[in-house]
């Protein structure tokens, strides 16, 4: 098995403004040579300290996808030190991501040929086989940041739970900025409507305009492996890529530098991996989500501390899963609820956009809303979509776990006398959940921010549960507070 793509992969011409920067990504195979540019706009001037830096960073994090594919990845300007360490750090971790979950695991965007069989594959098969190269590392830094704890970056899409992440930040009393990617690509459309709302509304909301899903599909569409059709086999997933959320979390350095922000938060809800093998022939992976996992968040705002940015990485809503994150949405910030697309492939009907109703991500989202007590049709679902739910359940359409399937399942036939499939009650998935894997006691770093979001979400969960490694038992607020550091917790 060979998945060669590129003899090399070259990231140079790093050119920084105070609107913007730029770089040169050229891929390299048997004399050939092709490029395509990295451009990144602001609506302000961020000419702020280390801006030259940070601009390098940002350049070099795309070609963390394709460490498993060219002989070399070679940076064409100097890297801190640090930054090189995070570059190798987590191209190994993704690299074992895509092999398992995007190479071995038939996802018909790659050729038949290049997708080897299970049983014959290793670790050794997942390393990275890209040598890293730059001319030069250096340890100082021009970065100078004074981060506040009580504001924050939330890196929003349009979706369900990055909303509800602002929507409790905002309550809660911290400066909360907005921040969009507009990625030149698809995921913008999904966030389109949130966006303008944001814009409307909320001052402090932030763009940063970036062509990186045209460079994605440029060096896609260059690889041999990849199936030449792919966008039109596929809305859902991606042939290779799976690291990009901390590009857009890089691109808003500059702002979180020019305003003093101390926080980078996602909306990374509870991921369920009870049951599930994590490790496939010794090779250890993420399930197709290394860059939203609770590994990954600690890694980074340790990184982050290393670097010189008073930053910390992590998710309000670690605790909670896709079930809750609709309930309260819906219930407790109705206006933002009603802004929400989680669609892989959203439409306009009648000059609104709107969800297809037919992707995996709609599957679920009609699902948690039925299992709230939500019409469907409040986020532009047709009855189509609805009436069609059953045949999607059965013909498993769908990427959640599989508890939380059967238990909305069971809640939507309850409250609304329907008969969906696989309905079975799993009480913990109202809970708030804690475990080694998605959701640590101190996921929320600040104890008294941490106790104040407990506040809000066990309003709508049924208790606090923890897993001790075999199975689910109940737990209390205070023995979760007490686990994650906090002494003395203060009552509710």
């Amino acid at each position: 098995m060979d998945l060669k793509c590129f003899d090399r992969m070259t990231v140079s011409g790093v050119k920084v403004r105070a609107r913007g920067f730029s770089a040169v990504y050229t891929l390299e195979l048997e004399g050939v040579r092709k490029s395509y540019p990295l451009l990144q706009r602001y609506e302000e001037e961020v000419d702020v300290k280390g801006l030259e830096e940070i601009a390098r960073l940002v350049s070099i994090v795309p070609a963390v996808n394709y460490a498993l594919f060219a002989d070399e990845i070679r940076f064409e300007f100097p890297l801190h030190e640090l930054d090189l360490r995070f570059f190798e750090t987590v191209a190994d971790a993704t690299a074992r991501d895509i092999f398992v979950n995007r190479i071995v695991s038939r996802t018909g965007l790659i050729r038949s040929e290049y997708v080897p069989d299970p049983e014959e594959v290793g670790p050794e098969d997942a390393k990275p086989r890209a040598h890293v190269s730059v001319p030069e590392t250096f340890t100082g830094t021009s970065i100078e940041h004074e981060g506040d704890p009580s504001s924050c970056i939330v890196m929003s899409s349009g979706g369900q739970d990055s909303l509800l992440s602002y929507g409790l930040l905002d309550e809660l009393g911290l400066r909360a900025y907005p921040c969009f990617l507009n990625e030149a690509g698809r995921h913008w459309l999904v966030a389109l409507n949130a966006y303008r709302w944001f814009a409307r509304n909320v001052l402090p909301t932030k763009r940063v305009w970036s062509n990186v899903d045209r460079l994605f599909t440029f060096i896609e569409r260059n690889m041999r492996i990849v199936v030449p059709d792919f966008q039109r086999r596929s809305k859902e997933i991606y042939p290779v890529r799976l690291f990009w959320f901390e590009h857009y979390a890089f691109s808003f350095l500059p702002i979180a530098l020019k305003y003093g922000v101390g926080s980078i938060v996602f909306g990374n809800e509870f991921d369920d991996f009870t049951g599930y093998q994590l490790e496939f022939r010794g090779i250890r992976h993420y399930c197709a989500a290394y860059d939203q996992s609770q590994e990954f968040e600690k890694y980074m705002t340790r990184w982050f501390g290393e670097r010189g940015f008073q930053l910390k990485q992590w998710s309000p809503i670690r605790p909670i899963t896709k079930l809750v994150v609709t309930r309260v949405l819906s219930r407790r910030y109705p206006h933002l609820f009603k802004l929400a697309m989680s669609c892989h492939s959203p439409i306009y009907r009648g000059g609104r956009l709107v969800p297809c109703g037919r992707c995996s991500k709609c599957t679920g989202v009609i699902l948690f809303l039925l299992a709230s007590g939500v019409d469907p049709a409040v986020l532009g679902y047709d009855r189509r979509s609805c009436a069609d739910l059953p045949r999607r359940i059965l013909e498993r359409k769908y990427r959640i776990g599989e508890a939380e399937l059967e238990h909305s399942a069971f809640l939507a036939n309850g409250i609304w006398g329907l008969k969906l499939p696989r309905a079975k009650p799993h009480p913990r998935i109202e809970m708030m959940l804690f475990d080694e894997l998605s959701s640590h006691p101190d996921a929320i770093p600040h104890c008294e921010l941490r106790e104040r979001v407990f506040n809000i979400l066990e309003k709508y969960t049924i208790g606090y549960a923890r897993f001790d490694g075999c199975e689910w038992v109940p737990t209390t607020r205070e023995e979760i507070l007490k686990l994650g550091g906090c002494a003395d917790p203060q009552p509710p």
